[in-house]
């Protein structure tokens, strides 16, 4: 086994008289695509715009290196994957059938519902809430299998009632992936496709021959596929752009250190860009993680990822107390949090900003990301402060409804017209008061 060094992870304190500027730089994190990546995607969704399936095809010989015969052999029918779920394991069919019970759960207390109700002078008034049409999920292909994925995308829109959601994955070299197609056959995806990257994004948003166009599209995916998503955010809708996975965790010092490590390595282990931060209000217990760290790394399949990610976006900081561990939470608006403290429900009450929150000793971040009930698929980039994880609603749209009744007109109309005139719009003031002069006479 290779021996590495100990990873070069930050300490920070918070009394130090940098910490401010040495914590926004470990923050800072710039998604946006270079130059040649955004020309290159422009250009793909240019040609399938254009091209439609023709362009399809020749994307998919030359990036995942098959020829598909003809746009047709793109798709996967339902009953290949109904064979790949018969093909896997029966230990991973079972988890995921058990992940996804506890996924379609945890949606179905999301699920929105229509309202109505009347007031005073007989309007009614009220929102209609209704599916989307149809949705494009992107699963990533290649090495990696990200069945979680699936589930994760899929089922809250078909709790929603999304009619048909059609699902697209990369095959280079034309080997498909049973562990996915299975996830796929358990989530009820209604089509699948074999395609991937910028090309798979354009052809869900505007539509070839073969694939539909969609009225959202959601996944992650590489860089490629990120700045696809972006570019045609407004003739689709779009989950978000993600940034790597980060983890923040606060401890009080009284859990066993070695799983605290385990956790900084759950995260910094996806990529090198992934970000892994303990806050404690305890130096010796630091020094124990630390300790930890050193001894397990060597241990982990990823070991090389995990000690870049550690060394250039990793921290171990030592704050004055938990009150201000909390605050420095609030600022990092992480997109995973672990209170593993003792009472860790008060905790949470504190936390504003925080994609998902995991509370106790005992819950691991690990959990949300398979099998726990709620979506993890979270914001990151700490844009957990204005934003929520994918859920349900994301697949709903509201419409307002509004019926007024004769009388309601007549006393709504001089308002309307006050403020119509007001803003210099006649045609708005007179139309209201149209109505309302005829209840009058």
């Amino acid at each position: 086994m290779t021996q590495l060094a100990s990873p070069a992870i930050a300490r920070l304190r918070t009394t130090d008289s940098e910490f401010d500027a040495r914590l926004d730089a470990l923050l800072a994190w710039e998604s946006v695509s270079d130059a040649g990546v955004k020309q290159t995607v422009e250009t793909i969704i240019a040609d399938i715009r254009a091209r439609g399936d023709a362009a399809l095809i020749e994307y998919t010989a030359r990036f995942d290196r098959w020829h598909p015969r003809d746009a047709a052999a793109l798709e996967l029918d339902q009953a290949r994957l109904r064979t790949a779920l018969q093909a896997i394991p029966s230990a991973q069919r079972e988890a995921l059938e058990a992940a996804a019970a506890r996924i379609r759960a945890y949606a179905e207390q999301q699920r929105l519902e229509s309202w109505r109700f009347v007031d005073g002078e007989g309007n009614l008034l009220g929102q209609k809430v209704t599916p989307l049409d149809r949705v494009g999920l992107y699963v990533p292909g290649g090495k990696a299998a990200y069945p979680s994925s699936v589930l994760m995308n899929a089922l809250p829109a078909k709790v929603a009632g999304v009619p048909e959601l059609a699902m697209v994955v990369p095959t280079p070299d034309g080997e498909l992936n049973d562990l996915v197609l299975a996830a796929a056959a358990i989530a009820g995806v209604d089509r699948a496709f074999a395609v991937g990257g910028a090309q798979a994004i354009a052809a869900l948003a505007y539509g070839t021959e073969t694939l539909p166009a969609c009225d959202k599209i959601v996944g992650p995916g590489n860089i490629y596929v990120a700045t696809a998503k972006r570019a045609v955010f407004g003739q689709v809708g779009i989950d978000m752009v993600a940034g790597p996975s980060e983890i923040l965790i606060l401890c009080d010092g009284a859990t066993d250190p070695d799983w605290i490590a385990m956790d900084l390595f759950s995260q910094a282990e996806h990529d090198e860009d992934a970000q892994s931060i303990l806050i404690a209000w305890d130096g010796d217990y630091l020094d124990r993680v630390a300790a930890s760290i050193e001894r397990l790394l060597p241990q982990m399949e990823r070991r090389e990822i995990i000690a870049q990610a550690l060394s250039a976006r990793g921290a171990l900081i030592l704050a004055r107390d938990q009150d201000e561990a909390a605050e420095i939470a609030n600022r990092i608006a992480p997109e995973h949090l672990e209170l593993s403290v003792a009472e860790p429900e008060a905790l949470a009450e504190r936390i504003r900003h925080a994609g998902a929150i995991f509370m106790g000793r005992y819950t691991a971040e690990a959990l949300g990301d398979y099998c726990a009930g709620p979506n993890h698929v979270l914001p990151t980039s700490r844009t957990a402060r204005f934003s929520s994880p994918l859920g349900v609603y994301d697949f709903q749209k509201r419409s307002s409804l509004i019926m007024a009744s004769a009388a309601g007109a007549a006393a709504l109309a001089d308002t309307a017209s006050a403020l119509a005139r007001g803003e210099g719009l006649t045609a708005h003031a007179r139309s209201a008061e149209y109505r309302g002069a005829s209840e009058k006479q």
